[in-house]
């Protein structure tokens, strides 16, 4: 006979999971065990958050749909922060928690809270399974839930003794089949057509969604492209909407680092129409809609919530690789005026150079962003964590694939940085992988330091080192105050990466960055690289910039 945790465990199996994140609980025993005899691979971390983390990104890497399995209580209540990374993100996750037996009471309110309660707003859906009968459903609809509309996590709940009960009678599983996306309709297809032709300076747009769709969509990229080459309209992007279409492209006007008044903002405060593609409002705005601003339309599978800062004007809601193949078809060779803002192109563009060479120590985040793009390839692996040199990032470095630079933009969590470039490396040997960390987010996981040497990994983990929270002392110099509650002491990073079994070396000049970086990222094995960061916060206090 087969036990609960038995089922569950051939249930994913059926889904297509290969792999499970976890830190193991007395509750999940049996759920261990189920999985040491399957095929399915079992990646300890040291943290729930770390194994969330790489979970989330597994996700948004592949498509695919990612488990993170914990015990109970204190367990199930670190999965908070990175069910919310996973929910505003809009990534594929199986949260799996253990719980006291239902039948029982024996160890009375020892390490129980209301698991279901606690993940319901974090989650797109949240449910106890009552009987080992009920797992193949619950699977199913679980898998079904984290794809549907915005894709995002779910939790279950298996109470130990669900897990550990047999079943007389033989439990089926429920295949999963493919379910297609709804195209737009024509109606909406030549109301949007319609309008883009009248525009005089149109702008497209791609954004989180537009990305996300990417690693599950073969081809996706490709339409994108091809819809840019074929309008002849210039485009820019998110911060999460990096790489959607090559920003190789003569098209390519930018990236919106700020919600106004960045470079791109030349262009985008001179459009009378933008086009956004897989806009997702949960990231923070790229730009700000104003009664007498630009229209928009909004092209995504999922309709546009209406928001203060953005409310577009007509929308195509559906498949977003047949909607633009199907505009395209409506428009191509028939905007005259198509490319009426390249103009502003070269001028947006060459500023994002400036600092490049900047040879002033401590290292600026201009000059970081173009060393660590002289060393990664075109398909290499930048997972930033959050801080002010995300920003610099996110203007500066070019990227043509999607999810070569790995940022987030919604949830804007600390922490996800070396998790992330760790799930990047597992997931493609092949390519470069390097995190890149401010010192107040890398200490926040910093054990899965352990976790990255243990798997073997070749990682190349940067520590930028200004000994506090850049991000809140330069928000509070922006308003006039002082720095306050905002530093703190570090470790020496390299004796630590050591300490783990991991090599380190500290930066010392900017002309040494590049040269030290491509020695890690040529020796193989995890490898910290210690570099002083200045954010040039006293000149915005003083006004200088």
């Amino acid at each position: 006979m087969m036990k609960g945790s038995d089922i569950l465990v051939r249930a994913l199996e059926s889904e297509g999971v290969d792999r499970v994140f976890s830190i193991p609980g007395e509750e999940t025993l049996d759920l261990l065990e189920s999985l040491r005899n399957s095929k399915i691979k079992f990646v300890l971390t040291r943290h729930e958050q770390g194994a969330i983390y790489m979970a989330a990104n597994y996700a948004r890497m592949t498509g695919k749909p990612a488990v993170c399995l914990s015990t109970l209580g204190p367990g199930l209540l670190n999965f908070c922060n990175g069910a919310g990374y996973a929910q505003l993100n809009g990534m594929r996750l199986v949260l799996i928690a253990g719980q006291k037996g239902l039948k029982n009471r024996l160890q009375a309110g020892f390490q129980r809270v209301d698991a279901v309660a606690t993940m319901k707003p974090l989650t797109k859906f949240a449910t106890q399974i009552a009987s080992a009968e009920m797992i193949p459903s619950a699977i199913s609809e679980a898998l079904r839930i984290t794809k549907e509309g915005k894709p995002g996590p779910v939790y279950l709940e298996l109470p130990e003794d669900i897990a550990a009960e047999e079943c007389a009678e033989k439990v089926v599983l429920i295949a999963p089949h493919q379910r297609d996306l709804p195209t737009a309709s024509d109606p909406a297809l030549d109301r949007a057509a319609a309008l883009i032709t009248t525009a005089k300076r149109p702008l497209l747009m791609f954004g989180a969604a537009a990305s996300r769709a990417a690693a599950s969509r073969p081809g996706l990229t490709a339409v994108m492209a091809q819809f840019v080459n074929r309008m002849g309209i210039p485009f820019f992007s998110t911060q999460m909407g990096k790489g959607a279409v090559p920003e190789s492209s003569n098209l390519y006007m930018g990236t919106a680092a700020l919600s106004e008044g960045d470079y791109v903002h030349d262009a985008v405060d001179r459009a009378d129409l933008i086009i956004t593609i897989g806009h997702d409002t949960t990231e923070k705005p790229p730009f700000i809609m104003r009664p007498k601003g630009p229209k928009v339309i909004h092209v995504d599978d999922t309709p546009a919530p209406v928001e203060q800062v953005y409310f577009p004007q007509l929308e195509v809601t559906g498949d977003i690789g047949p909607a633009l193949e199907a505009l395209a078809d409506r428009l191509e060779g028939k905007l005259p005026n198509a490319g009426a803002l390249l103009p502003l192109r070269e001028g947006i563009l060459s500023r994002i150079y400036d600092g490049a060479d900047d040879a002033t120590w401590p290292i600026t985040p201009n000059r970081l962003v173009h060393e660590v793009r002289r060393v990664m390839r075109e398909k290499d692996i930048v997972a930033l964590d959050n801080g002010l040199y995300k920003i610099a990032f996110a203007r500066s470095y070019r990227t043509d694939h999607p999810n070569t630079l790995l940022l987030d933009n919604e949830l804007a969590t600390m922490g996800a940085g070396l998790p992330s470039a760790m799930m990047a490396a597992m997931l493609n040997p092949e390519r470069r992988a390097m995190a890149v960390c401010g010192d107040g987010g890398f200490l926040m996981t910093s054990p899965e330091m352990e976790t990255a040497v243990r798997l073997n990994l070749d990682l190349v983990v940067v520590i930028l080192v200004d000994g506090g929270y850049g991000m809140i002392e330069a928000k509070q110099a922006a308003r006039g105050f002082p720095a306050y509650g905002v530093t703190f002491n570090n470790p020496d990073f390299v004796k630590l990466a050591e300490a783990y079994g991991a090599k380190g070396t500290r930066v010392e000049a900017p002309d040494d960055l590049a040269p030290a970086l491509e020695a890690a990222l040529e020796g193989g094995g995890v490898h910290v690289v210690e570099v002083p960061i200045d954010y040039r916060i006293d000149e915005l206090r003083s006004g200088k910039t």
